[in-house]
Formats: structure tokens, C-alpha cells, sequence
């Protein structure tokens, strides 16, 4: 029955003579100090460490004083001796003897001058300057630059270290060089049938390659940008007697995109709710090529039909130059039916850049019985340039894409009626999303067209409003030659998966045609909500023209869906 209170009070007891031995135990403390007042302050500088718990760690601090005196330019320093003050403070002494501030180090004719200038201001014919203090990190970077230059295997030392004269020190410079380096092999890992042209055309990484591990890791960021593939860790290099292995480690992502959209209003005429709306699917490396279709059906209010196909492989046969056809059929009820067919060389510059080069042939055919002098078949042949840059921010799930600058131009001839007339066109698309902060940012967009004849047809003419132009007017109700519109939305994250925004637009359009101009502005509001479907955007907007006020009835609801697969 004592037993267990007994060996409770045991612990206790032992218990409280450790807690108290440790309340007593005395900890201990250092000072350093130099032969003069001068040099005190320089080891003060240091800030060493100076309470410690036992002797141990108190005489490493000494040993690293002194090692760091020899790294500032004390190399001729030197610690005199260690003194007991009293049971728990010493006192160590250091006598710093001359400070070398520059030391001047010798290389010999296989350095290459280049390298030597991204370490020292001073690079002569045979020998360059540098602070000694700096002196450690100096030769780690050159070190580290000659194996960036295909010799991972390299090591440098210097040697006849001598003083020179009052403050600076002599050296050669020394180089064990193994014979460079090239990637032998590229291993792909995740993604084994991960197109090797993208890995040469694209990352630009080739067999035969010099090789420059820090130049590999800044290709390798470059598929941040690609569409179907990221990164998976850094690459890995496998060294072997006579070969050098590079591994890849990637994985496929779901590119794949179907996006629609379900608008309706109230039709003015009739009062009667009418509906609209579009079917647009993406795929995008289904074949493991990187190719790309798109396939995208329209029909609205206006009984306007739209159906746009195009194609693109780029990399064709593993060269740098990318094929992209398309076919757009547009029928604007029983008016015309227009169809357009065109063909490009794409060369991708960058990750973020390309240029193409195509022909764009039109052909027109008017569906009426009674002849309008506006409409009226034609034929048309342009020559096209484009340039693109996109720049991608692969983590926001709500929107991947920060800017991008779509522009093209061409030049041709139509022809209606034997008559042949000189066109230009040119056409801009760009959008920037500027984050103010995780969760406020402001969307930007500039969407404009232009067509530059002596003569015009309606069938012929640019066509512009809806969802993806000015907002809170019909889809493709507006013609003109020129037009210009500007989007602009303050968007709010509530959270990672959803977002409400505004709706301000404004447009301005020229048509010769019908001797019409005018200024067209949009608002209203919407949201983005990131389901397990996909992204599901709905936006309300109401337009005016330049001298009309706003009307309810006018209003547009668009209600979109994109899913990834």
C-alpha cells in the first residue's frame, strides 16, 4: 500500500534537485579583444557570439573568430591566448597584424577574359583584382561559370600566395580541367510520349549540346507557358565515365476546352424573349504531337449562323516552321453566306512569341432575289502577317493567361462585278490583367478591326458586339470598317474558385457605307465560379448608343460554361 506513494515521492524529489541544480548552474561568457583599441573594435564588428552554455561551444567561437578575421584580410592574424577571468568569463586574445584589402590574382591563357569581368572591375592582360574579403564567393562563381561551360568537373585553387606590397596580396590562379561536357541523352520522365520536338524546337535542349545545367533550368521554366505539359522538379544529370545522362520530369495536363454560352433578351419588335448562344470546343494534344483543334458553332438572335474550324501542327516534321488551316462559313439569314479559307506558316521565336505568314481566300454569294446594291457576290484574296505574344500565369485556375498581344495585318484584292479594287486590313486583339493585389485586380482588353478600300459591301464589312466585344448589345449586330472597342473589369476573388466583377465598355465604329459613326458604351456586372464542370461565367449588361439612355428591356444576360478535359 506505500509502495506507489513512495516511488511518487522519489520522483518528485529527484524532480525538483535537477530543476534546481539547472536554476543554479552558471552560464558562461567570452570577450575578445585586440593587441590595440583599434583592433578591439574591429572584432567587435564581428559580432560574435558571447554567453554559452559550456567550454566546448565558447572554444569553437574562438576558433571562428579567428577564421573570420582571415576572411575580412587578417591573414596574418593570430590568437595570443585564452585567460580565465573568474569561474565564468574568459577573455581571448587576437593580434591582427596587417589588413590585405585587394589581392591581385594571376591567370593563365585557357581563361576566358569574359568570365573573369563578372567578378572584378579590374581585368588586366594576365591577371585581375578583387577584394579579399570577397574572395571565397569570387571563385565559387568562377568555378561555378567555367562548369556552365561544359566542365562540372573543374576546380580552381590558388597557389604562391605572396604579399606584393603594404595592403595587397599576390596569387596564381589554378584550373583542373576534365574535358567538357555534352548531353549524350535526354531521358523523359511522367510524360513519356511527350513530344520530342518540343523538347528541341521548343526548350531548345538537344543531344550534342554543351552542357550548362543553369541554362537547362531556365529552358525548363519555359513550359510554364506551355499549354499541356508543366514541370514536374527540376532536371537531374546522370555523369558516367564517357556520357552524360540528362533527365526530364514532366507531366501532361488537361488542355483539352469546351466552352459555351446561353444568352437571351427581349426582342423589341416582338417583345418576345429570344435566345442565342455558341458551341466552342479546343483539343489540344490528344495526339501527342502538340497540335491543336478548334471547332466552334454560332447562332443568334439576328438568325446568324457561324461555323469556324481550324487546325494547327506545329513543328511540322520536327523543323521549326508550324502548318494552321481554317475554314469560317458565316450566313446571315437568307442575306449572304460568306466563306472564308485560309492557310499559314507559323514559326514559334519563343515560348511567348511566334509569327505566322498565310494566304486568306474569301468568297461571297448573295441570297436574295431583289438585287441590293450592298450586297452583291464577291471574291477576295489577302496576304496575311500575324504576331502573338501570350504570357501565361499557370497557377491562377480563374485566369491563366496575364496578356496577350494578337496583331494582323494583310493586304490583297477583292473582286465583284469584273471590278477589281486594292484592300488592307488590319486587325487587334490584346488584353492585360493587372493584379493589384491576391485578391483585386483590373482586366483590360482592346479588340479593334479595320478594312481599307475605295468601295465597300455589307457582306463584306467587319462585324463586332456581344459577349467577347462590347457587352449588352446582339451578337455580331454591328458592321463596320473600323471599330475600336475597349473592355475594362474590376474583378474581386472571394475566393480561389469564385469572383464577381464589373462591366464597363466602350466602343467607337466608322462605317463608310452607310456614311455612319457613333460611340457605343456598355455596363453592367457579373461573376465566375470555378466548378467541378468547369469555369461558369454569367455577366448582365445593358448597351447605348452615344444619344440614347439606358433601358432595362435591353438588356443582355450571357450565361458561358468553359470545361477542361
Amino acid at each position: 500500500m506505500l509502495y506507489m506513494p513512495l516511488k511518487i515521492f522519489l520522483f518528485l524529489i529527484g524532480f525538483w534537485l535537477l530543476s534546481t541544480s539547472q536554476l543554479y548552474s552558471q552560464s558562461l561568457s567570452l570577450s575578445a579583444k585586440g593587441k590595440t583599441e583599434n583592433e578591439t573594435k574591429i572584432i567587435d564588428s564581428l559580432y560574435y557570439i558571447k554567453n554559452f552554455e559550456d567550454f566546448a561551444s565558447l572554444e569553437k567561437e574562438v576558433i571562428d573568430i579567428k577564421e573570420k578575421l582571415l576572411k575580412l584580410g587578417y591573414i596574418e592574424s593570430g590568437l595570443l591566448s585564452i585567460e580565465k577571468k573568474n569561474d565564468s568569463s574568459y577573455i581571448a586574445s587576437y593580434h591582427l597584424n596587417h589588413y590585405y584589402k585587394t589581392i591581385k590574382i594571376y591567370f593563365g591563357p585557357s581563361i576566358n577574359r569574359n568570365i573573369l569581368k563578372l567578378v572584378s572591375n579590374t581585368v588586366k592582360e594576365n591577371y585581375f583584382e578583387t577584394d579579399f574579403n570577397t574572395l571565397e564567393k569570387t571563385l565559387q562563381l568562377l568555378n561555378s561559370e567555367i562548369s556552365n561551360q561544359g566542365d562540372p568537373f573543374s576546380t580552381l585553387q590558388l597557389s604562391n600566395i605572396k604579399k606584393e606590397n603594404e595592403g595587397t596580396l599576390y596569387a596564381e590562379l589554378q584550373i583542373t580541367e576534365q574535358p567538357q561536357r555534352t548531353i549524350d541523352t535526354i531521358i523523359i520522365k511522367g510524360y513519356d510520349k511527350f513530344p520530342k520536338s518540343y523538347v528541341k524546337r521548343y526548350l531548345k535542349i538537344r543531344n550534342k549540346q554543351l552542357f550548362n545545367l543553369k541554362t537547362i533550368k531556365e529552358k525548363m521554366s519555359d513550359l510554364e507557358d506551355l499549354q499541356f505539359a508543366s514541370q514536374i522538379k527540376e532536371p537531374e544529370v546522370l555523369f558516367t565515365k564517357d556520357s552524360t545522362l540528362l533527365y526530364i520530369y514532366v507531366e501532361k495536363t488537361k488542355s483539352n476546352a469546351f466552352d459555351g454560352f446561353l444568352g437571351f433578351g427581349t426582342n423589341t419588335e416582338t417583345n418576345k424573349i429570344e435566345f442565342d448562344g455558341y458551341l466552342n470546343l479546343n483539343l489540344v494534344n490528344n495526339l501527342n504531337y502538340g497540335e491543336s483543334f478548334r471547332l466552334l458553332y454560332k447562332s443568334d438572335e439576328s438568325q446568324q449562323k457561324t461555323f469556324d474550324v481550324k487546325a494547327k501542327l506545329p513543328y511540322l516534321l520536327g523543323s521549326p516552321i508550324g502548318v494552321e488551316l481554317s475554314l469560317n462559313i458565316f450566313k446571315k439569314d437568307s442575306s449572304f453566306v460568306t466563306v472564308s479559307q485560309s492557310g499559314k506558316l507559323d514559326y514559334i521565336i519563343s515560348p511567348k512569341n511566334s509569327v505566322s505568314a498565310g494566304i486568306l481566300s474569301t468568297t461571297s454569294t448573295n441570297l436574295l432575289d431583289n438585287n441590293i446594291l450592298s450586297i452583291n457576290d464577291y471574291k477576295s484574296s489577302f496576304y496575311t502577317l500575324n504576331y502573338l505574344h501570350t504570357k501565361r500565369q499557370r497557377y491562377n485556375l480563374l485566369f491563366p493567361i496575364n496578356f496577350q498581344f494578337d496583331i494582323t495585318t494583310g493586304f490583297g484584292n477583292r473582286t465583284f462585278d469584273d471590278i477589281k479594287e486594292s484592300q488592307n486590313s488590319l486587325a487587334i486583339n490584346s488584353f492585360k490583367i493587372f493584379n493589384l493585389n491576391d485578391s483585386n485586380s483590373i482586366f483590360t482588353q482592346i479588340t479593334s478591326g479595320y478594312l481599307k478600300s475605295d468601295t465597300y459591301l455589307e457582306n463584306e464589312l467587319l462585324r463586332f458586339g456581344g459577349i467577347n466585344s462590347i457587352r449588352g448589345f446582339e451578337e455580331n449586330s454591328l458592321t463596320a470598317n473600323l471599330f475600336g472597342v475597349i473592355n475594362t473589369e474590376y474583378r474581386y476573388k472571394v475566393s480561389n474558385n469564385l469572383y464577381i466583377h464589373s462591366v464597363i465598355d466602350a466602343a467607337y465604329y466608322e462605317n463608310e457605307l452607310f456614311d455612319k459613326k457613333g460611340k457605343l458604351f456598355g455596363f453592367g456586372f457579373g461573376f465566375g465560379l470555378l466548378t467541378k464542370a468547369g469555369l461558369f461565367k454569367l455577366n448582365y449588361s445593358s448597351g447605348k448608343t452615344e444619344n440614347q439612355s439606358f433601358k432595362i428591356s435591353d438588356s443582355k444576360i450571357h450565361i458561358s460554361l468553359i470545361a477542361k478535359f
